[in-house]
């Protein structure tokens, strides 16, 4: 591998650190794409792309000019695939490997493609059973297909794609996939990982089907084989990457005993599965590559509890902790966007709703409720009860009226173990008080509307509450007698001139150093009770900097919404600050700004300078539309 210039895709993943760490030590030059940030292990001296590869161009990928490709991303779920991982396989497997294959094929340099496909492509009927067997089937390459999952499926899809090209570029480049069987490995979310951490903490593990049998293959034996397989360009098609030896689900619990004799073993035999018997039939790899995978379960299951065990030393328990989003309600679309970016970057905690009403709906769309007491002073130690017991890492306060009190007390949490996303006191009293935030504009030359406790001229004025949501009894247009009738109605008035024009909102996200990462502007198409319900996100360099001006003028952290109105010569003119996530945000989201992703690698201390804003070229229009949720009998 010496002077090759390798790019591997899902190279931070179990398979792909054990893969770039060993391709850098034969020498070779590694380009890493991963939606996970760098991991700590591995070396500055490889070059990181962090971000979702299905915005990666061709002009990256061929300044790199690489000479092979290990293409290991992918998304998967555990035994049986949710709704919702519908949308995600498209997305990260289907879609994702077409964009990337696409791009390669025009890349001059590259000569070989190595795919890591999987064992669910053969047909379940071959190895699947309604009662226990003695013998696993060995499934061999010319064995019948029949995708046994979504993930399956897409697998299958991208070997017929590699399949297609070889008929057109087989002289350029050569690809091969590996059908890799039932993986495990250091830092892993498999069976034999979780079963380890579980027992380190002294819970129990449920097992379910220990007659099933498998052909486990550690990580470690898994990037050997594939450099091994790379490096034999007579194997091309299709190769099994197992053992060849099947092992029993009972045969990891009495391994794990052997090394952790506290192990607590709960038989689930509740869970209706077939039971499996299959293992690879590596006959095709040990005649083309001369090896064998050497690690069995009694040599790899000691790293692997080495390895957590070090974790635990190392107080890296980051990953571990739950992340809580108080006043949850029925923000929907928030609670999933937090969800999404924790599995993305791998947090094997929960993700929480927090509200003090025991049927907030957002509970749905996440792992369970925590009912708070109200965000008030002589509850602090309630609350704080609340998140200890709940092993709370990381509050994401979503409702104005909360946001002081966090901020207050940020540091008491923060001397506990638990980051609060909040921005300063200062900052949030500015934002609150509409009449402080024009005053601090007006101050520091910034382009705020102007705003008066009572009204100045004739008209026309925008009348609103001074305190809270500025779009609750807010009166528009109105002359000053007018004006003057609503004031009297609300309970603290403010005036503005009536600034006519384009109503734009600017979601934004802040480091700690209250810095902007990253911001996004969008057209309000469609505005009801304050809030859009028709946006679309559009780029104009110009007023992007002068919004990263105005916001960087204040201490904030985190997800802010600025507000502003573009007149007839397209000069903006603010009307408010929002210090929180807003309510159709995600339509940021959606083009590159990766909001939770990045307070998430913040809170786990990760540096941000590596991870770019990756600003979509497309842009999008989001409606908001209510949607059911829907439960299904095993599931209530």
């Amino acid at each position: 591998m010496r002077n090759e210039r390798i790019f591997v895709s899902g190279g931070a993943g179990v398979i792909g650190q054990v893969l770039v760490g060993r391709l850098v030590g034969l020498g070779a030059s590694v380009l890493v794409g991963d939606l996970k940030p760098r991991p700590k292990s591995m070396s500055r001296h490889i070059q990181y792309r962090q971000g979702d590869l299905n915005t990666i161009s061709f002009t990256e990928l061929s300044s790199f000019a690489p000479t092979m490709f290990f293409h290991l991303a992918a998304t998967f779920e555990r035994s049986v695939e949710s709704f919702d991982f519908f949308e995600q396989n498209f997305l990260n497997n289907i879609r994702l490997s077409h964009h990337l294959l696409s791009l390669l094929k025009d890349v001059e340099s590259l000569k070989r493609v190595v795919f890591a496909s999987s064992y669910l492509i053969y047909d379940s009927s071959l190895y699947t059973f309604k009662e226990p067997v003695d013998k696993a089937v060995p499934l061999s390459e010319s064995m019948a297909i029949s995708p046994r999952n979504l993930t399956g499926m897409a697998k299958l899809a991208h070997e017929v794609e590699l399949g297609f090209l070889e008929r057109f570029r087989s002289s350029q480049f050569s690809s091969v996939s590996a059908r890799i069987f039932r993986g495990y490995g250091r830092n892993s979310r498999d069976v034999i990982s979780r079963w380890i951490r579980s027992t380190l903490r002294g819970e129990e593990i449920r097992v379910f089907c220990p007659e099933g049998i498998f052909d486990y293959i550690y990580a470690d034996d898994t990037a050997e084989g594939l450099i091994r397989i790379a490096q034999t360009p007579s194997v091309r098609g299709i190769v099994n990457l197992g053992t060849g030896r099947p092992r029993r689900v009972a045969d990891i619990v009495n391994v794990i005993r052997a090394n952790l004799p506290s192990v607590k073993v709960v038989h689930d035999i509740e869970v209706e599965f077939d039971y499996e018997g299959s293992c690879a039939d590596i006959n095709l790899l040990m005649e083309k590559v001369h090896w064998t995978p050497k690690y069995d379960l009694e040599e790899a299951i000691p790293e692997i509890i080495e390895y957590e065990r070090t974790r635990i030393l190392e107080n890296d328990d980051l990953l571990q902790k739950n992340i809580l989003i108080s006043s949850a309600s029925r923000k929907v679309p928030l609670v999933r966007a937090v969800v999404e970016a924790s599995d993305r970057l791998g947090l094997s905690g929960l993700v929480l709703a927090g509200d003090v009403n025991s049927q907030a709906q957002a509970q749905y769309a996440c792992n369970g409720l925590v009912q708070l007491p109200e965000t008030v002073e002589e509850n602090l130690d309630k609350l704080t009860s609340v998140v200890d017991e709940h092993q709370i890492g990381l509050i994401i306060p979503t409702r104005d009226g909360e946001l002081d009190f966090w901020s207050k007390h940020r540091a008491m949490f923060k001397a506990r173990g638990v980051d609060v996303l909040v921005s300063e006191r200062e900052a949030i009293a500015a934002c609150v008080d509409k009449l402080a935030f024009a005053e601090f504009g007006a101050s520091h030359d910034l382009p705020t509307i102007p705003a008066w406790e009572s009204p100045r001229g004739i008209g026309p004025f925008v009348v609103k509450e001074r305190f809270g949501s500025g779009s609750r009894s807010i009166g528009i247009k109105l002359g000053r007698e007018a004006a003057l009738a609503h004031g009297a109605t609300l309970t603290t008035p403010i005036y503005q001139p009536f600034v006519d024009g384009r109503e734009v909102s600017v979601d934004a996200w802040l480091d700690r150093r209250h810095k902007v990462k990253g911001l996004v502007l969008r057209d309000r198409d469609e505005v009801a009770n304050g809030e859009s319900v028709v946006t679309t996100t559009f780029r104009n360099e110009s007023l992007e900097a002068t919004c990263r001006e105005i916001l960087e003028a204040l201490p904030l952290r985190g997800p802010v919404v600025l507000q502003l109105i573009l007149d007839e010569n397209d000069k903006p003119h603010v009307i408010e600050l929002n210090a929180r996530f807003g309510g159709a945000s995600t339509a940021s989201i959606a083009v590159g700004l990766d909001i939770w992703g990045w307070s998430i690698l913040e809170h786990l201390q990760q540096d941000l300078i590596s991870v770019p804003f990756l600003r979509s070229g497309r842009e999008v229009r989001q409606i908001r539309v209510p949607e059911d949720l829907l439960f299904y009998d095993p599931d209530i």
